[in-house]
C-alpha cells in the first residue's frame, strides 16, 4: 500500500499550467494541481525547499508540447545537479520520448520514467488531441528500453468516455517490452471540462484491466493508481484490483486495508509514488 504526501514526494510541473494538447479529459487542471517550476533554476531552487521541508523525491511532469512530449530536455542537466547535490529519488513523466532524449534521462540518473500507453488511435487522437498513432507509443518504450532505463508504463481505464476502448490493446504494447511494473489507473471526470459529466469506468472494467495485465504480465508489478474514482466505488475498485492480482494500491481505502489483513494478504506501507513498486520487490 502506498500512502505518500505532497510534502513527502511531491509532484513538480515544468510548463506551469500550460499544455498545448489541452486533452478533453484534462485541459490542464491537473497542472494545476502541482508545484510549478517553469526554468531549471526555479526547479533546482524548489527542489533545495522542499528537501528543507523533508522531501526526500519528486515527480517531475508538466503539460505536453503539440508533438505529445513534456519539454523536459532544457531541465535534464539540472536534473543531474538535484541528483548529486540532493541526493533526490526522481521520476519523471515524458509524455513520447525520443532515443536521445531517454539517453540523456538516463545519463542524467533518473530513477524512473513514466508513461501513459494509449492502445487505441482515435482516443489518442480525440481525447488527447493529439496526431499520433499507438506505433508512436510503441517507439517510445522502446527508446527507453534501449536506454536502459527504469520505465513505468501506466494504462488509463476508461479515457474512451468512460467505456474500454484500447486498454487491453496498451497492455500488450507493454508485453512486447520490459517494464520494471505496470499502473493501471482509471479516468475521474474533472469539473470544467469537456468531460466532466463523463461517468467513470465501471469497477469492474478496471477489474478486468488488472487482470488481464497479471495474466499477460504474470511476473511483473502491477499497481493500482491514485486516479480513480472516491466513495464507495473507490472501495469497491480496490477490493476487485486485489482479487484481480494488483501488487499495490496507491491510497487504500480503510475497507481495503480490513480485506487484506482479514484475507492474510502481507502488507506492508510505502511513501513513496506507487510505481516504484519494483524496488518494493527487489527489497
Amino acid at each position: 500500500f502506498n500512502n505518500t504526501t505532497t510534502d513527502f514526494f511531491p509532484t513538480i510541473s515544468i510548463t506551469g499550467e500550460k499544455c498545448a494538447l489541452n486533452c478533453k479529459h484534462c485541459q490542464g487542471k491537473i497542472l494545476q494541481t502541482m508545484n510549478q517550476a517553469t526554468s531549471a533554476e526555479e526547479l533546482y531552487r524548489l527542489c533545495c525547499r522542499l528537501k528543507q521541508k523533508g522531501a526526500k523525491g519528486c515527480l517531475i511532469s508538466g503539460g505536453c508540447t503539440i508533438d505529445g512530449s513534456v519539454p523536459i530536455e532544457d531541465f535534464i542537466a539540472t536534473i543531474a545537479k538535484i541528483k548529486r547535490d540532493l541526493e533526490f529519488v526522481i521520476l519523471v513523466h515524458t509524455g513520447l520520448l525520443s532515443f536521445d532524449c531517454a539517453k540523456q534521462l538516463k545519463k542524467a540518473k533518473v530513477d524512473c520514467v513514466l508513461i501513459d500507453v494509449i492502445g487505441k488511435d482515435d482516443t489518442i487522437q480525440q481525447i488527447y488531441n493529439l496526431k499520433a498513432t499507438t506505433l508512436d507509443y510503441e517507439n517510445s518504450l522502446l527508446a527507453l528500453e534501449n536506454a536502459n532505463l527504469d520505465f513505468v508504463p501506466h494504462v488509463v481505464v476508461g479515457l474512451d468516455y468512460g467505456k474500454l476502448g484500447g486498454e487491453f490493446e496498451a497492455l500488450k504494447i507493454i508485453k512486447k517490452h520490459t517494464p520494471a511494473a505496470v499502473v493501471i489507473i482509471g479516468f475521474m471526470p474533472i469539473p470544467r471540462t469537456q468531460m466532466a459529466k463523463t461517468k467513470p469506468p465501471k469497477p469492474i472494467d478496471i477489474a478486468r484491466t488488472i487482470a488481464t495485465a497479471r495474466i499477460l504480465l504474470p511476473n511483473i508489478p502491477l499497481a493500482l493508481g491514485c486516479m480513480r474514482a472516491k466513495g464507495r466505488q473507490r472501495e469497491e475498485i480496490d477490493v476487485l484490483a486485489l482479487k484481480a492480482g494488483a501488487n499495490a494500491i496507491a491510497f487504500p481505502t480503510q475497507t481495503t486495508i480490513d480485506y487484506a489483513k482479514k484475507n492474510s494478504y502481507k502488507t506492508f506501507f510505502s511513501t513513496f509514488c506507487c510505481a516504484q513498486i519494483y524496488k518494493d520487490f527487489d527489497q
